[in-house]
């Protein structure tokens, strides 16, 4: 009998716990359900609007969150410490704007690192006095600013990077350098768009004196599109390897949609042995462009002096279509023609039909379609609108922004240099000054604001930067900090 009463007790709990686990709240609820966030599948990239061959790179991705509290050159909650003292993948989120003056080199050594500038609170973040070097592996940097200008009194690019892989930037802005203004060549794998890359400095501190440039730029597996070059010397860019390095033969570089404004001696020229797409681009020549190289998309050029180097005497390989030269029809009509065999430097001699039929190819060099690619007429528009560290331009953008478009310029150099090239960084006033906010409140310290995760229904006091609630691509600290720009990220498309 007692049997039997325990067996009833029994099935009596088994039908009672399977009716209530029908009316279950988390697993059965469809309002329940609609309370929490809402989860999007997608396909990974570095960030939604990231294009080009840099385009796969995961930077911090599954890593831990380091802020930048201060603008101190060193210690505790600065740029470099976030950069140089940490290891791993890493998030760095600032909580500050302004200037941050460095007082040695800035080397990135340690990859998979993101750097999201479009997080500072205010007009941003700017890093001056001595340049950044990327000597790592997977890094995404966003919405900075690099200008060392000449106060060191040394040879510095703003910002560079050789022989490493899996890099892009974007919506950067450059400026003020003594060398060159952006140089990343012999790397695999690598984005530079949306940026404003301008006024190298002419007469300054470089060592052999005379300088004012651009860039170096190359690659295997290379994307640089969307970009402004405006008021440099040359280099617009020059495209180069490491001389004489059989990497030549097997890189591809692609350049498309860049405007490129005010060049003096040189617009772009190298390619030495080189793999080089450079479609619908913009040349708008300037005040300081002489007339002898108005026209100019590129002079070519290859290797003639060391008979042991890989590529001597190999002219590269290029395709060159759809750009426009702002004031010359026929160049623009027949970019071959005009833009770039009546442009061969005489060193060359007569350049032959044999020659033309190994430099020119009739198809690009395969990107796999991996940069949306607007005309030269589209591209010129869309740069000037969103380019640089749009989030918050400051004077200095606005104001190269507004000569691009009036052919103007607005300053000269302190040292000799004119029409809108200049010399130092105090010939265009110094550095802007950057206002700085307050961080929004974060109470659980994972990056992401609590007024923004209550919006999308994460928990303000549960660290989940790292979560996959929102997104089965990207880490939610990412798709906060894409949100920031995504106005600027839909605008340019």
């Amino acid at each position: 009998m007692m049997r039997c009463f325990n067996i009833g007790v029994f099935i009596f709990y088994i039908l009672f716990w399977c009716g209530c686990s029908t009316d279950n709240p988390i697993e059965n609820d469809d309002e329940s359900k609609a309370d929490g966030p809402e989860r999007v599948e997608e396909d990974p990239l570095a960030f939604p609007s990231a294009e080009g061959f840099g385009k796969d790179a995961t930077g911090g991705r599954g890593g831990k969150v380091i802020f930048v509290t201060n603008l101190n050159d060193g210690g505790p909650g600065s740029f470099r410490w976030a950069v140089e003292s940490t290891s791993g993948p890493r998030y760095v989120i600032f909580k500050v704007s302004g200037n941050i003056e460095l007082n040695s080199k800035l080397v990135i050594s340690q990859g998979d690192i993101t750097i999201a500038g479009q997080t500072a609170p205010g007009d941003g973040i700017s890093i001056n006095q001595y340049p950044v070097i990327i000597n790592a592996d997977n890094v995404i940097i966003r919405y900075l600013r690099f200008r060392p200008g000449d106060e060191a009194g040394m040879e510095a690019d703003a910002l560079e990077g050789r022989f490493k892989k899996n890099i892009i930037i974007d919506h950067c802005s450059m400026s003020w350098c003594t060398d060159e203004a952006v140089s990343l060549y012999g790397n695999e794998n690598t984005t530079v768009q949306w940026c404003l890359i301008y006024e190298s400095l002419v007469n300054s501190a470089h060592d052999k004196g005379a300088h004012g440039y651009g860039g170096l730029w190359g690659g295997k597996r290379a994307s640089f599109h969307h970009n402004l070059l405006a008021h440099h010397d040359s280099r617009n860019p020059r495209l180069r390897e490491v001389e004489g390095d059989p990497f030549a033969l097997t890189d591809l570089v692609d350049l498309r949609n860049n405007v490129i404004y005010n060049w003096g001696n040189n617009s772009c020229y190298g390619g030495e042995a080189m793999n080089v797409n450079i479609v619908n681009c913009y040349y708008k020549p300037g005040p300081a462009t002489p007339s002898s190289k108005r026209e100019r998309i590129i002079a070519i050029d290859k290797e003639i002096n060391t008979s042991t180097h890989a590529t001597y005497d190999i002219w590269g390989k290029f395709f060159i279509d759809g750009n426009i030269i702002d004031g010359s029809i026929r160049a623009s009509d027949d970019n071959w023609t005009y833009g770039v065999l009546n442009q061969f430097h005489g060193k060359y001699g007569t350049i032959t039909d044999e020659d033309i039929a190994h430099i020119k190819i009739n198809s690009a060099h395969d990107i796999q379609n991996n940069v949306k690619t607007h005309s030269a007429e589209e591209a010129y528009e869309k740069v000037l609108e969103w380019a640089g560290a749009s989030k918050a331009r400051d004077e200095a953008d606005l104001r190269v922004v507004s000569e691009v478009r009036s052919g103007q310029y607005t300053y000269e150099g302190s040292n000799g240099s004119t029409n809108g090239h200049i010399d130092s960084h105090t010939d265009v006033g110094g550095w802007p000054l950057l206002q700085s906010f307050d961080a929004p409140l974060d109470t659980d310290g994972d990056g992401i604001p609590d007024e923004w995760e209550r919006l999308y229904k994460l928990d303000p006091d549960a660290p989940d930067a790292i979560g996959h609630n929102l997104s089965s691509a990207y880490d939610n600290i990412e798709v906060y900090i894409n949100s920031l720009v995504k106005d600027i990220s839909d605008g340019q498309y």
